[in-house]
This record gives C-alpha cells, structure tokens and sequence, in this order.
C-alpha cells in the first residue's frame, strides 16, 4: 500500500510570503494543483491536503484528496494519522512544532514543507530550499 501524505494546507501556503493572504483559496487550490504535478519519484504516496477557513470550498482534483477540517486542521490532520497508521505508512507535511509532536507520537514521519516544495513546481519552477 502506498504511503498516505497528509499535507498541512495552512501551514505549508504560509510558509512562502507570496500574497497568499489576499486569496486563501486560491492558495490552496494552486498548492493542489502543484501536489497533483509533483516529482512521484521524490515523493510517492496518496496525498491528502488538509484544509480550514476560507480554503474549505477547495475541492480535490485527481491525484490528490482535499479533506476540509471541520474545526481546527490540527486535529483532523492527527485523526488523519490516527486512523491510518497502524496500516500504511503516514507522512506529514507541516513545520508546526506542536503538530508534528502530536502526529510523531502518533507513529508518523514528518516533512518539512520546504522538503515538500523541492518535488513540486508554483509557477513552472521549483523551489531549491
């Protein structure tokens, strides 16, 4: 079975100071988009980007599931974790000190999204950091 990568949408959209608070959706929709043409080689697995707040009319596209947190993203990203990790490896993008202690304990493995954005392309380029 293929890894499950939970991608934090929020955190992962805020870590590159491009605008992305002027059109929270739209952000995340570009971040999908990316996802779905990521490097499978550099990152292979079943993506699921987590999203909240203005982002939750962000739809999922093919390769790559859109679950929109109910509450806080925080939680629904460890649930994520929660309910697969004793079948499939998880792993979880996000730089979120506190999360990635949660989902850690939880039995998942952590990438940064720098690491992330290295296999994905914004714009027709890669990030080198």
């Amino acid at each position: 079975m293929e890894p499950l990568i939970v991608v934090d949408g929020a955190n992962v959209v805020g870590s590159v100071p491009d605008g992305w608070w002027r059109d929270r959706a739209g952000a995340a929709a570009r971040l999908r988009d990316a996802l779905a043409d990521r490097d499978r080689a550099a990152l292979p697995g079943e993506i699921t980007l987590v999203v909240e707040g203005a982002a939750r009319g962000v739809t999922a596209i093919a390769g790559v599931a859109v679950e929109a947190a109910p509450q806080s993203g925080d939680d629904h990203i460890a649930a994520l974790v929660r309910d697969n990790v004793s079948h499939r490896t998880v792993v979880v993008v996000t730089s979120d000190r506190e999360l990635r202690h949660r989902v850690t304990e939880l039995g998942a493995s952590i990438v940064s999204p720098g690491q992330l954005r290295a296999t994905i392309s914004y714009g027709g380029r890669r990030d080198s950091t």
